[in-house]
């Protein structure tokens, strides 16, 4: 065993104590005397948030057994509460079963499932290893030419293949590949470079991208729920492309800085990257009829309410269904059994069902008024409010391995905050932000499924991982500050304009 893995008994301990740990705070907030101003719905559902949390931090479980967990939890301590609409009645087990159910009628979920069938049809038919082939090779194959090729294939593949997961588990085997080519060891700075930039770069473009992370069509969902509107597709992409850009530029020069290459010069890699492409023939008709269908998406969600009122998550089924058709089709359904990971899905609906619970049993504004007062954050700007909730999402993402379950347990109370706060906040630009943040999954590799898919490549630390991360994390938070006084104040994101 080497010196860097965690023995199975210890792993199993960790486990064990993170799951006592949620049970036991879940009972004690059960058990405390009946908080002022909040129903009992409202408190149970704050133990339910306190358990999920600890569970999701501590990785005691599964994500999607703690999902099943959670709906069972939901089911009865709602169910033996009496309902927060009308105190007189219960709300009963059945009444408890739907909210924890609700997420699962959501149109945030269905975007979800279709972006992971549109991924497992990228990856069937290989358009995305074409893509990125494609791209290296006009690029260039040079040690820094490399670097950029990993950010370019990154964000083309960000607007083609909605999962940053699919995204990462594509374009691996490609660098491992041209790493082989290079003749360096695998713990070389130079093969730990190329990997740390395919999963920072993958986090950044979540950022710049609607349909590229499930974190932020969660936030889009709650935010239809509770705010009556969210943001288009093209709206999201105005506002978190350019930051994106920024940061990939730092991204190149903090990787050249931090991790110089050992080589200087392409030493057969174009070579090598030519005869993947001739390997891979011409583009099949498989692979033509997923671009044209992936391109008519894109041009649905790009022109969504100017040229037309079909809304992204009716327009991506609809891309679904082509590609399963059989004359249209790419793919078969045994495939997508096979390839979609099913257990996101349900961590996705329970996610929407715990958020809106929070919502709708007051739970979320309980902790809300709490946040506002506690923090005196009436006396601040708008500015001033972002600045902490951000340096806040950063903070506690320490301990999340999954954005989705980051933005499921504090986007609603993000969203209660901002009403609470009241002036000319523009809540619904405010917490479209603050999702960004939610993506800031740069400092230790379990902080994000694309960061362990190349950690499992063995080429970094999670030493060096994490000297990188800092500084991506650093840079980026004052990179969030410097848009919030400029671009998203121009744009009327950060406060209404009268």
């Amino acid at each position: 065993m080497s010196a860097t893995t965690t023995p199975l008994p210890a792993i199993l301990g960790a486990r064990l104590w993170g799951l006592l740990a949620g049970v036991v705070v879940a009972v004690i907030i059960l058990m405390l005397p009946e908080f002022p101003g909040l129903s009992i719905a409202g408190q149970r559902m704050l133990a339910v948030l306190a358990f999920a949390v600890i569970v999701w931090m501590s990785e005691a479980m599964d994500y999607a057994v703690s999902s099943v967990v959670i709906v069972a939890l939901m089911a009865f301590l709602l169910g033996t509460a009496p309902n927060p609409k009308n105190p007189a009645v219960m709300l009963g087990t059945g009444g408890g079963l739907q909210m924890a159910l609700a997420g699962f009628s959501n149109s945030a979920l269905a975007l979800v499932a279709a972006a992971l069938f549109i991924s497992v049809a990228m990856t069937a038919s290989g358009l995305d290893r074409r893509i990125a082939l494609r791209t290296l090779s006009l690029i260039g194959t040079g040690p820094r030419s490399i670097l950029i090729s990993s950010i370019v294939i990154t964000i083309l593949l960000s607007f083609l293949v909605p999962s940053a997961t699919a995204r990462t588990a594509c374009v691996v085997p490609i660098m491992a590949g041209i790493i082989a080519t290079f003749g360096m060891d695998k713990r070389s700075v130079f093969a730990s470079s190329i990997m740390m930039m395919v999963a920072q770069a993958t986090s950044v473009w979540n950022v710049g991208i609607m349909t590229s992370a499930a974190q932020n069509v969660l936030a889009v969902g709650f935010m239809q729920k509770t705010l009556g509107e969210a943001p288009r597709w093209m709206d999201w992409l105005i506002a978190g492309a350019p930051w994106s850009i920024a940061m990939s530029v730092v991204l190149y020069f903090l990787s050249v800085r931090l991790f110089p290459p050992e080589v200087s010069k392409d030493v057969g890699g174009r070579d090598a990257m030519k005869k993947d492409l001739v390997e891979l023939g011409a583009m099949t008709a498989r692979e033509w009829r997923v671009l044209l269908i992936t391109l008519m998406l894109l041009a649905f969600w790009t022109t969504e309410k100017t040229l037309h009122n079909f809304d992204t998550s009716s327009v991506t089924i609809v891309g679904v269904a082509l590609m399963l058709l059989p004359v249209t089709g790419v793919m078969t359904w045994k495939d997508v059994q096979a390839k979609v990971p099913w257990g996101t899905l349900v961590v996705f609906g329970v996610g929407i069902s715990l958020g809106t619970a929070l919502l709708d049993t007051k739970a979320a504004v309980w902790l809300a008024d709490i946040a506002v007062k506690g923090l005196q954050m009436e006396t601040l700007s708008a500015f001033g409010v972002f600045a902490l909730l951000s340096a806040f999402l950063i903070v506690i993402h320490l301990g999340f391995a999954s954005a989705t379950g980051l933005a499921a347990a504090m986007i609603p109370i993000m969203i209660a905050v901002l009403q609470r706060m009241g002036g000319d906040i523009n809540v619904g630009g405010m917490v479209m932000l603050l999702t960004f943040v939610v993506s800031f999954g740069f400092i230790l590799p379990v902080n994000a499924p694309q960061n362990m898919v190349c950690f499992g490549t063995e080429t970094f630390t999670s030493r060096q991982f994490t000297k990188f991360g800092l500084w991506i994390t650093l840079v980026g938070y004052l990179m969030l500050l410097l848009f919030a006084l400029t671009w998203w104040d121009f744009l009327g994101l950060m406060t209404v304009k009268h």
